[in-house]
C-alpha cells in the first residue's frame, strides 16, 4: 500500500511539472530548450521588483516569490538599454512600460521585420511587428525584440546560409494555435540562419523571434542549470 501511495505521488509530481526542458543537437550545433503550454502554466514577464528596481537575475526573481512558489524556467526576453529599460514594446501584467517601435534602426533589433512575443489569457504568440500593430492582440505580457527568425513558416529574408557571424543566441517560437511556446538557447555559437532553421524545420514553429545574442541565459532546474552573468533586462519565466 505504501509503495502504491509513493508511486501515485511520484506520478502526480511528474504530471505537475510546469515545463519540459531538454538538450538536443542539430546540424552539429548544440541547444537547450524548454517547452511551455501557455493555457496550463503561469507564463509571465519580469522586469522590476516591488521597489521599481530591475530584477536583473533569476535569483532575485525567485527571492521575490511567495507562498512556496518557484521558477521552473526562465530566460532573458528582449533587448534593453544600459539601465535595463526595454528597447522596444514592453507590457507586464497589463501595464505598458514601452510603446511599440515600427521603424528600422541600428543593430539586430532594427533588422526588419522584427516582432513581439505576446502572452494572452490562454495562449502565447509571436507576431511580426506590423501585424501586431494592425491586429492589436490582447497581451497580458508582451516583449518586442528582433529580428524575427521565422515569419509564417519562412526564414527572415536577410539571413544568409553562408554567414560567418556566429554568437550564442536565444529566442522563442510559437505555433498558429498559440498552445505551444518553445524557448531555445544555443550552447555553442551559431548563425542566424542555422538558429532559424532549428525553429522552422525541427521544432516546426510557425513564427519565431530572436531575443538576444550577447547575454543569452537560461534557468532550467530540471537540466541542473541556472546561468549567471551580467544583469538582464526583461525576463520571461514560468512560476509554479
Amino acid at each position: 500500500m505504501i509503495r502504491w501511495a509513493a508511486l501515485f505521488v511520484a506520478l502526480m509530481a511528474t504530471e505537475a511539472a510546469a515545463v519540459e526542458c531538454r538538450d538536443l543537437s542539430h546540424e552539429g550545433n548544440r541547444y537547450s530548450l524548454c517547452e511551455v503550454a501557455p493555457a496550463e502554466e503561469d507564463l509571465r514577464l519580469f522586469l522590476r521588483d516591488g521597489a521599481g528596481q530591475p530584477y536583473g537575475t533569476f535569483k532575485n526573481i525567485e527571492n521575490s516569490l511567495s507562498d512556496g512558489k518557484t521558477l521552473s524556467f526562465a530566460m532573458n526576453a528582449g533587448m534593453y538599454h544600459p539601465d535595463r529599460r526595454p528597447v522596444g514594446h514592453y507590457v507586464e501584467d497589463g501595464q505598458e512600460e514601452m510603446r511599440l517601435l515600427t521603424g528600422a534602426s541600428d543593430g539586430n533589433f532594427g533588422l526588419l521585420p522584427n516582432g513581439v512575443f505576446c502572452v494572452g489569457e490562454d495562449r502565447a504568440d509571436v507576431f511580426e511587428t506590423l501585424d501586431f500593430a494592425a491586429t492589436q492582440p490582447d497581451c497580458r505580457h508582451a516583449s518586442q525584440s528582433g529580428p524575427m527568425l521565422v515569419i509564417d513558416g519562412a526564414l527572415h529574408p536577410r539571413f544568409l546560409p553562408d554567414s560567418t557571424s556566429k554568437r550564442i543566441r536565444n529566442g522563442v517560437g510559437t505555433r498558429f494555435d498559440g498552445q505551444r511556446a518553445v524557448f531555445v538557447i544555443s550552447n555553442n555559437e551559431v548563425t542566424f540562419h542555422a538558429f532559424a532553421r532549428l525553429f522552422r524545420d525541427v521544432l516546426q514553429t510557425s513564427n519565431a523571434l530572436y531575443f538576444d545574442g550577447r547575454i543569452s541565459r537560461l534557468h532550467a532546474p530540471t537540466l541542473d542549470r541556472s546561468d549567471a552573468g551580467f544583469p538582464m533586462g526583461p525576463i520571461v519565466g514560468v512560476v509554479e
